[in-house]
């Protein structure tokens, strides 16, 4: 199975959970408490950084609560992980890629669908500034280092490769060389030549002082990355849930576009071990908006590419041409209509954008819930 296309990350699982009561605002004669129902949703990924706010947000603004749901997520090995525990009933939600929802629908035949799409594929190969290779084809006779063998960005990869000219299997050399910092020491002591990441590991290598260019195929940026997804089956069980669900990472999307600082000093003040370390803080400031930076700017691509009219929607056309993309590179056996993958139930959408824009905006502006 194609793994993480956008993190491509592993980690042991951890839980970030905000349990609180919600009143109904009545005189506490006339009130009982309403339970919050909980809600789990998986995560591919080592550590719940500050770039992903529409799902920590959400979770510490009370949005969820105030839909009457106790969120926690789960960090898991990957996309295919979540899918898994989604199956087996440990989560509701899983926070995705769509090579691994579509090939649980084209190869698998699990009624996996995505309901709302929020990255695109931001993933490419980083240089040395001062490297003589300006584009893929100079890469012929070289060496590539990428995260592991098994890595989602393979396919990626051989792909952009064999398109201009280059066998991958013989005229470069891919060398696994992890992540962070030893990836970055492989390409300065020249042991490869460029670094096949995803895009906050590209910023990550700028937060270290790497001076570098990134080539990339242009058509990834029209590939749909992230998607929040879910049974078919919960759907039908609860399509409330969803919606709320689904609102209350779109309400959390539009906060920290307005105010990405004030999303960071929320992440940081929340979840304290996530806070990077080895610099002083106006560095680590800056370290930690590029990356959440990053995650925005593809959110805006994903919002562009699926019609630049509603936070979340997702365009049939740009699953097609990933699962087209996914049968070229031999990663799925058939495919199907791309809509019968996505839960595009007429209204759907409009729902979950649905919500007082102005007073999240005001909120943002003002960081409260810092």
């Amino acid at each position: 199975m194609l793994r993480h296309l956008t993190s491509c990350r592993r980690a042991a699982t951890a839980v970030f959970g905000l349990a609180a009561a919600l009143g109904l605002g009545l005189p506490a004669a006339q009130a009982q408490p309403r339970p919050l129902k909980p809600v789990t949703i998986a995560l591919g990924t080592t550590v719940v950084n500050a770039t992903y706010p529409w799902l920590t947000l959400p979770i510490v603004l009370g949005y969820w609560k105030d839909e009457g749901y106790e969120v926690r997520v789960v960090t898991t090995g990957g996309s295919l992980q979540g899918i898994q525990q989604m199956v087996g009933g440990g989560v509701d939600f899983a926070q995705m890629d769509s090579a691994p929802m579509i090939q649980a629908n084209t190869d698998n035949d699990v009624p996996v669908r995505g309901i709302m799409n929020t990255l695109v594929i931001d993933w490419g190969i980083a240089v040395p500034g001062s490297s003589a290779i300006r584009s893929i084809a100079d890469f012929k006779g070289k060496k590539i280092g990428v995260f592991s063998l098994g890595t989602g960005g393979m396919p990626l990869l051989k792909g952009y490769l064999r398109a201009n000219g280059i066998d991958p299997d013989k005229d470069v050399q891919i060398i696994a060389t992890g992540a962070g910092a030893p990836a970055l020491e492989a390409l300065r002591t020249d042991r490869v030549q460029g670094l096949m990441f995803w895009g906050s590991a590209l910023t990550g290598f700028q937060n270290a002082g790497l001076d570098m260019r990134v080539l990339f195929n242009p058509e990834w940026r029209r590939l749909p990355g992230f998607t929040l997804g879910t049974l078919q089956k919960t759907i039908d069980a609860d399509p409330a849930m969803v919606e709320a669900i689904a609102r209350g990472a779109a309400k959390a999307t539009l906060y920290a576009q307005t105010n990405p600082d004030c999303a960071r000093r929320i992440h940081w003040k929340n979840y304290p071990s996530t806070k990077p370390t080895g610099a002083d803080e106006a560095t680590l400031v800056k370290w930690d908006n590029a990356l959440l930076q990053a995650s925005l700017d593809s959110i805006r691509a994903a919002y562009d590419m699926n019609g630049g009219k509603y936070l979340g929607a997702m365009d049939p056309a740009a699953y097609g041409r990933m699962q087209d993309f996914m049968l070229k590179e031999g990663l799925i056996k058939r495919t199907l209509p791309p809509a019968s993958m996505l839960h595009l139930k007429p209204g759907f959408i409009e729902a979950v954008n649905r919500f007082d824009r102005d007073a999240v905006i005001a909120d943002a502006r003002a960081c409260k819930g810092l």
